[in-house]
């Protein structure tokens, strides 16, 4: 099998996306910061379904992470994740741009997004959705791809993602993709390689809690009830903290105060160091 070539700069990775185009392909992108799994393995494959030459991003963003979170820490290991996608055989090439490439000396330019970037994440990590917004129009511009596929189980970010494509105009289809979980329901993410084993016997209580308050709701609980409800179910499983269990309105993430509509339930919440999030559909 040949080896998966690697693009570290935006020239590099034009010239490949040029010439597929020129020849009247279909061009996918399927951004991610690394420490690749079965989730992200997912997405390619919606992506190759998608279109004809498929470009995995690889990029652990800094605008994104506050200075008490984890950017340093965060899993980087470039050539397990090329070793990987090789073995996969879906992906056309990986684009692994270094910080000063996404950010040369003088960037002075941030996206911000309302509407689904309001709330919930944002209220806890103020920085999160412009550093998202911000490398995600920069990754859409330079790849300049007709689809790109994004995970449910960041389930904000991926409506904030939409609502920039389409008020921004970028004729890209934005593609979600169901959340993939291990056997006893955990949602899968880089992130769970910080989860001590102690911790690992907790965290499926994330799902568990959010199906459980789910059925509480459509039984007839009022919403507020039912999120109060959940969160402290969280604390009893053994989660240290919550920050959110919310009911929204799933297209727009507005409070709701009912059932009547398409609705989405999600939560954050840690263990130790680890602040995992989850979402399901109500």
């Amino acid at each position: 099998m040949s080896s998966l070539e690697i693009s570290k700069t935006v020239p590099a990775m034009r010239r490949h996306v040029d010439n597929w185009r020129g020849a009247g392909a279909r061009i996918a992108l399927v951004p991610t910061m690394g420490a690749l799994h079965d989730g992200h393995l997912t997405l390619i494959r919606e992506a190759a379904a998608r279109a004809d030459r498929v470009v995995v991003s690889i990029f652990v963003n800094p605008t994104q992470f506050a200075p008490h979170e984890d950017f340093a820490r965060y899993p980087r290991d470039l050539a397990r994740d090329a070793e990987l996608l090789n073995r996969m055989g879906l992906a056309d090439l990986v684009y692994a741009p270094g910080v000063a490439e996404v950010y040369p000396s003088g960037f002075a330019t941030s996206v911000r997004v309302e509407g689904p970037a309001t709330g919930l994440e944002a209220d806890f990590r103020p920085h999160f959705f412009r550093g998202v917004a911000t490398v995600v129009t920069k990754l859409f511009l330079q790849c300049r791809p007709d689809v790109a596929v994004f995970g449910e189980k960041d389930y904000q970010q991926l409506l904030v993602v939409r609502r920039l494509a389409r008020d921004l105009d970028l004729q890209i289809d934005v593609a979600g993709v169901a959340t993939l979980r291990e056997p006893d329901g955990l949602a899968l993410s880089s992130r769970n390689a910080y989860l001590t084993k102690e911790q690992r016997a907790i965290a499926p209580a994330l799902a568990q809690t959010l199906a459980a308050t789910v059925a509480r709701a459509r039984g007839g609980c009022a919403i507020a009830e039912c999120e109060a409800e959940g969160s402290a179910a969280l604390l009893v499983a053994g989660f240290d903290s919550v920050d959110y269990v919310a009911i929204r309105d799933a297209e727009t993430l507005a409070p709701v105060r009912d059932l009547a509509g398409p609705r989405r339930i999600l939560a954050a919440a840690r263990l130790g160091k680890t602040r995992l999030i989850d979402n399901i559909s109500v």
